[in-house]
């Protein structure tokens, strides 16, 4: 039976729904310094790692996914579930290097070419509403973390901490091969050759690419600072108020709440996306409302009955901002350079994402255990990235296409 949804949106999620559990991090990172007497800023470096090579394999192999969509989710999975069974033997033995080579670089590297491979069949599929389409494709990543989250504490209490690993192995290795078998693109599309040979380099110094570029890496480093230290940034009010103002059943429902929100912003803002004259008119929403919240969270005294509520509401709203940015980027990509290399461009796009993966979490991590300064520092921080980030998509990036034929 071929249609969009058997043939594009369902391989989607679940090839999606599994990678994207690398959004899990701060669920079991801590436990995993524990476990292996490594501090958590050593640790944090594995989650970085992994977000790296997320961008680099999808840029170089950009190519390869716009060829044969089936072999490159297959590859994907051999990757991704190597990585995390890599990474369950490594705890094991509680090495760190390892840990930094199987969930950093071998199961990065299925992250980047998992990511990239559903993206453009799904536009292809949605051709009236690319959107859509592209929020269907990357709303798994946020649903993963949902999912997963409250899975991961509970096998962690069950069964251990690197078992977990083990057993998730076999169950993302189902779910995305069952993807892996459905997925197909269009009968009547036919991948034809560029009329010129791809430019990379002649793409990356045109100045709307860059401003698409700059502003992607903005929102993704400060929606990284933020995802990646929630459970900690929860806690650590309730230690400050003295009393439980998050139980550990409160944060593990606000951590899959948030990547509810994380969903919805991938399918809201790409939908929305459609409907707008411009697609990056909906960035410009995006940043506008995470300054509003960063700033709330950070000027808002902690000791205050509403800083709670200001806390959540700002995590969800930001989850929703970056999982609409990750969302929004293809079919802007598309408007801007059209469609017939889309997966090549939108691979070098995110570089972006590995650039991120660099400076997201690690600048949060340096605010609070280098520095020693609080929690909401942070919030400061990426506010400022926001402002900027607002200012590039309003003046670099210009309706201009420059099409790649």
């Amino acid at each position: 039976m071929e249609n969009k949804w058997l043939r594009a949106a369902l391989p989607a999620l679940l090839i999606h729904g599994s990678i994207g559990t690398v959004y899990a991090w701060s669920v079991f990172k801590q436990s995993v310094a524990d476990y292996i007497g490594a501090s958590v800023p050593d640790v944090e470096w594995a989650f970085s790692i992994a977000i790296l090579f997320l961008g680099l394999s999808a840029a170089v192999l950009g190519h390869y996914v716009e060829k044969n969509i089936k072999r490159s989710a297959l590859l994907a999975t051999l990757f991704f579930v190597a990585g995390m069974l890599g990474t369950g033997f490594s705890i094991q033995q509680r090495s760190l290097i390892g840990i930094y080579i199987f969930y950093g670089i071998v199961m990065g590297i299925g992250l980047g070419i998992g990511y990239l491979t559903p993206v453009k069949n799904l536009m292809l599929w949605f051709k009236d509403n690319k959107g859509l389409g592209t929020g269907l494709a990357v709303a798994g990543f946020g649903l993963a973390k949902m999912v997963f989250s409250p899975v991961m504490m509970t096998l962690q209490k069950s069964i251990g901490l690197w078992q977990m690993f083990i057993l998730l192995s076999v169950v993302f290795a189902l779910m995305m091969l069952i993807g892996t078998l459905l997925i197909h693109k269009p009968i009547d599309w036919q991948e034809k050759p560029l009329q010129t040979p791809f430019q990379p380099l002649q793409l990356m110094g045109n100045m709307t690419f860059v401003g698409i570029w700059l502003m992607f890496y903005l929102n993704i480093t400060a929606g990284l600072a933020i995802i990646s230290q929630e459970k900690d940034i929860l806690s650590n009010l309730t230690l400050q108020s003295g009393s439980a103002v998050f139980s550990i059943g409160a944060i593990t429902t606000i951590l899959s709440i948030d990547a509810f929100f994380n969903a919805s912003g991938r399918i809201g803002f790409a939908t929305l996306s459609d409907r707008l004259k411009d697609r990056n008119s909906v960035y410009q929403l995006i940043f506008g409302i995470s300054i509003v919240m960063s700033l709330l969270s950070y000027f808002l005294p902690s000791g205050n009955f509403l800083m709670p509520v200001v806390l959540v509401g700002t995590f969800f709203l930001i989850n929703a901002g970056y999982g609409g940015g990750f969302s929004a980027l293809p079919p802007l990509l598309a408007d801007r350079f059209g469609m017939k290399a889309i997966s090549k461009i939108h691979g070098l796009a995110l570089t972006a994402w590995a650039a991120a993966g660099l400076s997201g979490n690690q600048l949060a991590s340096y605010i609070v255990h280098v520095l020693g300064m609080p929690y909401q520092t942070v919030f400061l921080a990426i506010s400022i990235l926001y402002v900027i980030a607002y200012l590039i998509s309003r003046f670099m990036v210009k309706p201009t296409q420059m099409l790649i034929v």
